[in-house]
């Protein structure tokens, strides 16, 4: 029974100056893995590990239906997504990404960026300098849409990378990054709501079966299509988070820089410790501090209770740092992949849960794939990093190396 009932200071202040340390904080002054808070004017409980995964992405205990903050909504993920949907409407309307967990779909994007990533470094060998996340961002951008179906950008592509780099960059925060978030999803929601009116008008002719294509064709329910703007929104779902694996790539890069062992074993193509770095980048490196969601009903956890209707945090970060799971999750490791088979529950820096049914993130695999074959690429490229800031500042969400990763005399690897 939860028997601390002393009035809750709401932390929200404290949430935005603490960035990622704040709720890890709190879990280490906790005496079990659960922290009583306040947020938003709501009682909130912040939980970790396995068992709170699962607890978290219990339908009939836990909703995502008025979680996320109308902020994040309007810069992020957009009004009416599929992240803003629980039970029968939530699947019907996962089915529009359900393609990306399939091994085909994997290999056709992580084909057609690599192209781009090869044609790219082709023309980073006659500059004197490249900001590698920057350069990710535009290749994996023209990368997916050629692969999802959508016109090039061609020229555009900078553009539009510009815009789905700064949804993610100003979801977290206040001042002009969130500004700037916004007027770019407004941007790219009107040209997206444009081309899917454009396809049911046949004035542009999607690619069979491509995402494109299944967008503008897709029902929630047999009569009831949706509207271009939800269209948009859900085709901005598919790009949008293929351009933040840029993040990745800049982490990749920066893990190559302090620990050069992994480049020597990345360059021999070994395809176990490919997908052994992709996960611990991703565990090791941080992007989102938690995740959010409604209580249904009145809720225990580990002696604390939370009020139908209150928050529920699935402490992300702190999760995939805990000593418990990980033992040394400060030091990268990635050879910690291949010593035992590690639980969906137990590394979720993409959400927990059942990928077909549930809330978590559908693009994983393909977040994973690229990651495989673009640290393979960064690893076998000759490059040097000149004296820049390589510092990953906590406090920033997301946070990235400061620099950006500026990589000097690029050479193209012999084919």
């Amino acid at each position: 029974m939860d028997t601390d009932r002393r009035p809750l200071i709401d932390r929200s202040p404290a949430l935005l100056a603490g960035g990622y340390a704040w709720l890890p904080d709190r879990m280490r002054e906790s005496d079990g893995p659960v922290v009583r808070t306040r947020l938003l004017g709501k009682p909130a409980l912040a939980v970790r590990g396995p068992d709170a995964v699962r607890l978290f992405y219990d339908e009939s205990r836990v909703r995502r239906h008025g979680a996320l903050p109308g902020p994040v909504l309007d810069t992020l993920f957009g009004q009416g997504a599929v992240h803003t949907l629980d039970g029968g409407p939530h699947r019907a309307r996962k089915e529009l990404f359900l393609p990306l967990l399939a091994p085909e779909a994997v290999a056709g994007v992580t084909e057609h960026v690599t192209a781009c990533w090869d044609d790219a470094v082709r023309s980073w060998s006659e500059r004197d300098r490249v900001v590698l996340f920057d350069e990710a961002a535009v290749l994996l951008t023209e990368g997916v849409s050629r692969w999802a179906g959508i016109p090039s950008p061609g020229a555009g592509a900078e553009a539009l990378a510009r815009d789905l780099v700064a949804m993610v960059d100003g979801f977290a925060t206040a001042g002009p990054r969130h500004w700037r978030a916004r007027r770019a999803r407004r941007r790219q929601e009107d040209r997206f709501s444009r081309l899917v009116e454009d396809v049911r008008s046949g004035a542009v002719a999607a690619p069979a079966d491509s995402v494109l294509d299944r967008v503008a064709r897709h029902r929630d329910t047999p009569d009831r299509p949706l509207d271009a703007r939800t269209a948009a929104v859900e085709l901005l779902n598919v790009v949008r988070p293929t351009a933040a694996v840029s993040w990745f790539v800049a982490f990749s890069a920066h893990a190559l820089a302090r620990w050069p062992g992994c480049r020597e074993r990345l360059r021999t193509g070994d395809a176990a410790f490919a997908t052994a770095f992709a996960h611990e980048v991703r565990r090791f490196y941080p992007f989102a501090p938690f995740l959010g969601g409604l209580a249904v009903t009145d809720l225990t956890w580990h002696g604390a209770s939370l009020p139908a209707g209150g928050i529920l945090l699935l402490d992300v970060y702190g999760q995939n740092h805990d000593a418990k799971l990980w033992g040394d999750p400060y030091t990268f490791r990635p050879e910690r992949f291949l010593d035992r088979p590690i639980g969906a529950d137990e590394l979720i820096p993409q959400g927990g849960g059942d990928p077909a049914t549930g809330h978590r993130c559908p693009g994983e695999r393909v977040t994973v794939g690229l990651l495989e074959a673009l640290a393979v690429r960064l690893a076998r490229l000759e490059y040097t990093l000149p004296r820049q800031d390589l510092r990953i500042p906590l406090r920033r969400v997301p946070t990235r190396p400061r620099s950006g990763v500026v990589l000097t005399g690029v050479r193209a690897p012999l084919s």
